[in-house]
């Protein structure tokens, strides 16, 4: 065993599943729900899974089904797996002794994709600064508004406010109304901050980091934040613009907006279906030419080391670098002057087919165990548990139990990650000596 986990990598999925049985044990307590009642082990397992992966899908009735103690454990647990099992542990280990080993800056180098460990703890304090003054900002903002507008009591308010404050900066999807946010569709002061809330949550704290530190001069930035903070602006630009035009004249979602109404709608779904799972429009009766964009979407997710799930925006792009590159017949992959490693070329192609083929394989079982129900139906929803992002078209609390199950597994990889996972379970670690001779096979 202290073998096994001599690789820090290794420890990350165990952490994930402690949280996720922990919050599973906490959930099936009659304390936890509104009738008092034991809840069963797959609607408690899915729940936490869904919590600590930050997918916010939920199988029932979220703001009915649980009472406030079952809402709390909900918040703890989105927090806790947004900003990451490893990353709170060694926050509080540097708490306690004010400085951290060796052995836990790895642990935390594994969960943050920090290239550097000298400075870990000033990473995790920024961190944590970070997320708490994001999520302070859009509670202040959301309890004002429902206040005032909405005429909600002070301590409702500020509850709803770092309910969901909480859920946006984490890029999870729970929410306390049974119809989403769809009420809040038109409202610039509840949308607009959740929805920046989750852009920066979902950019990944390198990226942003180094963004802030030299918006200046973006051409000297790494290559992770070029292509994690300038592919986030194509994708919701390119988003905005198709999901404007195809529900244009959709009576179902924004077809009765004015032409102000209609944008923010649009921006601010587009902005929230990428990881962070509210519905500001119905979902399930958007025109079947909006499917398919907010499947690349969630597919895609957000940025590298960030609370956003999805094979992330850098894999995304570098793979249409290194596709490009090929066309053209270059001998490397570059990227603002900069010549990309083999290696993390490898990595993307590796991540990238392992979440196509974990997608493909979950669509064909959910398929398999439904009845009546559309294939695009099945492939929406398995993309949304796969990349953590939660939206549903309703089809999973359709599902047979053993379907809950494969969800909840779909969830509970998407947060951890393919290549995560597989380096965990691969024992095989030593770097060989030799080197076999080149062949170039044909291709294609």
């Amino acid at each position: 065993m202290r073998r096994f986990f001599r690789h820090p990598v290794r420890l990350v999925p165990f952490g994930f599943l402690a949280a996720i049985l922990l919050g599973t044990g906490l959930l099936m307590l009659p304390a936890a729900t509104s009738e008092h009642r034991f809840t069963p082990l797959s609607t408690a397992l899915f729940t936490a899974t869904s919590a600590v992966s930050v997918t916010g899908m939920a199988i029932n009735d979220t703001p009915n089904y649980w009472n406030g103690f079952g809402l709390a454990m909900i918040t703890v647990l989105t927090q806790v797996g947004g900003l990451g099992i490893l990353s709170g542990a060694a926050l509080v280990g540097l708490a306690v002794s004010r400085r951290l080993g060796l052995r836990n800056r790895l642990l935390v180098q594994a969960e943050t994709v920090e290239f550097g460990i000298g400075d870990v703890g000033w990473l995790l304090v920024r961190i944590a600064g970070t997320a708490l003054a994001c999520e302070a900002v859009m509670t202040a903002i959301l309890t004002a508004r429902l206040w005032w507008a909405y005429h909600y009591p002070p301590g409702r308010a500020l509850w709803h406010g770092v309910f969901h404050a909480v859920q946006a900066f984490n890029n999870g999807g729970f929410t306390l109304y049974s119809d989403g946010l769809r009420a809040f569709s038109r409202d610039p002061w509840v949308t607009l901050p959740l929805a920046l809330g989750a852009i920066v949550g979902g950019l990944g704290f390198p990226a942003l980091f180094e963004a802030v530190r030299g918006w200046r001069r973006p051409a000297r930035w790494q290559i992770t934040t070029k292509l994690t903070v300038w592919g986030t602006v194509v994708l919701l630009g390119a988003g905005f613009v198709y999901l404007l035009f195809a529900e244009w004249g959709n009576p179902r979602t924004i077809g009765a907006y004015d032409v102000a109404g209609k944008a923010l709608a649009a921006f601010t779904q587009i902005a929230l279906s990428r990881t962070g799972g509210f519905d500001v429009i119905d979902v399930a009766h958007l025109t079947e030419e909006s499917y398919p964009l907010l499947i690349v979407l969630m597919f895609i997710g957000g940025g590298a080391a960030s609370t956003a799930g999805g094979i992330k925006v850098s894999t995304f792009f570098l793979l249409a670098f290194v596709i490009w590159a090929e066309l053209r017949g270059e001998p490397d992959v570059t990227v603002g002057r900069r010549r990309v490693a083999e290696a993390s070329q490898r990595q993307a192609l590796t991540v990238a087919l392992l979440s196509v083929a974990l997608v493909a394989a979950g669509t064909l079982g959910v398929v398999l165990l439904t009845t009546g129900d559309r294939f695009y139906q099945a492939l929406f929803e398995v993309t949304s548990a796969f990349s953590t992002t939660g939206l549903t078209i309703g089809l999973v609390q359709r599902l047979p139990e053993p379907g809950v199950y494969l969800m909840t597994l779909l969830m509970y990889i998407g947060r951890v990650g393919p290549l995560t996972l597989g380096s965990a379970i691969a024992l095989n670690t030593r770097r060989r000596l030799y080197r076999y001779p080149k062949e170039q096979p044909f291709v294609g």
